[in-house]
């Protein structure tokens, strides 16, 4: 390996993209990251991220950045949107930290993109915009891209090209998101144009029969301002083909969705002028190494192993495989680099379907009705503090 360490092509610019543009750059490595739009941006609205991401970021240098653009919940409380009545709380702000070495925090995901971005324009990456790898070919010495630009060698490819992944398509064929049957209505509102009592500093998660809420506060990435954020999934199929989450949307079906819950619930939602549709889609969770690399070529993030959002940890995940990534690459030589790859997928594919199937169990149990419901709740109200606090994801771990 030369001096300027192995040439890696990114595919994405997106929080996976840039996390592992980042990491990798960190570790002396010669970064090209290309990303098809003409600007980098993030859509969407909030993003929560656990003290086994923010333990990441803290070892990247970016904990400082990150809570001037982040809050940091007092609690997590669960209530049933029924009955309005608490059903479990876990200890968030201090305990977390003290509990795990990191915070846990909310923010919006274009903050979150922001940050990583002005991260790696400090590093010695390239960054093309405008720019699409639209094929490539593998060797036993290279990886040869196709861009719409031209051709050109690396060392590693990484696709970081999101759920619709042109990188994992070409190694795998038709392999499509499946639709999960689910919708997300997604909302933002200023803090200051609600009512008091329905302002909050906590994550809250509404527990209902074929749907829950979320919301939490976060810090507006524009004006810095206090918003809520605001989350109710149900289920349901929008018509048609849509495959992206940032559709303007009407609340008929999420207020047929909503019969029988509570007056809280409807006070908090009725204050939301207007709704973001997001129809939900994921993979069945990682099957083995093969799914996340192949020879040369890499995959992280909703490209390998797109998630349900009902464990918050679609952006921590791809984060963590930026990390992991890092480490596998860290010194290793150009010839080296397949068996590293392996490596890498040999590490995460586990965590990762865990994380996967977890999310798939935790939409069974916050839709649950009937006895499963009563069960639920009992349970919750008896030991929510333990169900709800996870040492498995959130405490340390070996990335590499």
């Amino acid at each position: 390996m030369t001096e300027a360490g192995l040439k890696i092509a990114i595919a994405g610019g997106g929080i996976g993209g840039l996390a592992a543009g980042l990491a990798l750059s960190a570790t002396g490595q010669q970064i090209e990251l290309f990303e098809k739009a003409s600007a980098f941006s993030e859509i969407g609205a909030g993003v929560q991220l656990g003290p086994n991401v923010t333990r990441i970021l803290k070892s990247w240098g970016l904990l400082d950045a990150l809570r001037t653009v982040a809050t940091e919940p007092d609690r997590l409380i669960v209530r049933s949107a029924v009955t309005g009545s608490v059903l479990g709380e876990l200890r968030l702000g201090q305990a977390m930290q003290v509990r795990y070495g990191a915070p846990y925090v909310t923010l919006h995901r274009a903050a979150l993109h922001a940050m990583l971005l002005r991260a790696v324009e400090q590093t010695a990456a390239t960054l093309q915009l405008d720019t699409c790898v639209k094929s490539f070919q593998q060797s036993a010495q290279t990886v040869c891209l196709q861009t719409n630009h031209g051709a050109q060698d690396a060392d590693v490819l990484v696709g970081a090209d999101g759920l619709w992944s042109s990188t994992r398509a070409q190694l795998f064929g038709a392999d499509m998101p499946r639709r999960t049957g689910h919708l997300a209505y997604r909302a933002l509102i200023r803090q200051a144009d609600l009512p008091e009592r329905l302002r909050s500093r906590n994550v809250t998660a509404w527990l209902g029969s074929n749907m829950h809420g979320v919301h939490y506060p976060l810090k507006h990435p524009v004006d810095g301002d206090e918003w809520l954020n605001i989350v109710v999934f149900i289920h349901g199929n929008a018509p048609g083909d849509l495959q992206n989450w940032d559709h303007s949307a009407n609340a008929v079906e999420l207020n047929s969705a909503l019969q029988g819950s509570c007056y809280a619930l409807h006070n908090l939602l009725d204050a939301v002028p207007d709704w973001r549709l997001w129809v939900m889609h994921d993979r069945p969770p990682v099957q083995g190494p093969r799914e996340m690399a192949i020879s040369r070529v890499a995959l992280l993030g909703d490209a390998a192993h797109p998630m349900r959002p009902y464990l918050a940890q679609g952006a921590g995940m791809a984060i963590e495989d930026a990390a992991a990534l890092a480490t596998a690459l860290n010194g290793v030589t150009a010839q080296n680099a397949p068996a590293a790859l392996q490596q890498y997928a040999a590490n995460r594919w586990q965590r990762n379907a865990r994380v996967q199937a977890r999310a798939l169990r935790n939409g069974q149990i916050f839709h649950a009705h009937g006895l499963m419901r009563w069960g639920r709740d009992v349970a919750m109200r008896l030991v929510g503090e333990q169900l709800l606090d996870m040492p498995w994801l959130y405490g340390p771990r070996q990335l590499s």
